[in-house]
């Protein structure tokens, strides 16, 4: 009998979207707000304190036709072994 185990793991990503419409772009004063709170969620989330440093690649900036998307990924894992 083969012995194995199993999880599900659920993803959520999390994203604060600025408009950024052609031709101006997105406003410097947008970006740093959203910036603000993403990075305020991101710490909430791992329990990091106001003096602890937010890793360099935590947050993440896209770019589209339209709009500006700053991001972060969490995932939860639920661990399952055979019955």
């Amino acid at each position: 009998m083969a012995d194995y185990t199993s999880e599900t793991v659920t993803r959520t990503i999390h994203r604060w979207i600025v408009p950024a419409a052609e031709p101006w772009g997105a406003p410097a004063d947008e970006i740093g707000k959203a910036w603000a709170v993403a990075e305020r969620a991101y710490r909430d989330h791992h329990g990091l304190r106001d003096e602890e440093s937010v890793a360099g690649d935590a947050l993440r900036f896209h770019v589209t036709d339209d709009e500006v998307v700053i991001e972060f990924t969490t995932e939860a894992r639920q661990d399952g072994a055979r019955p």
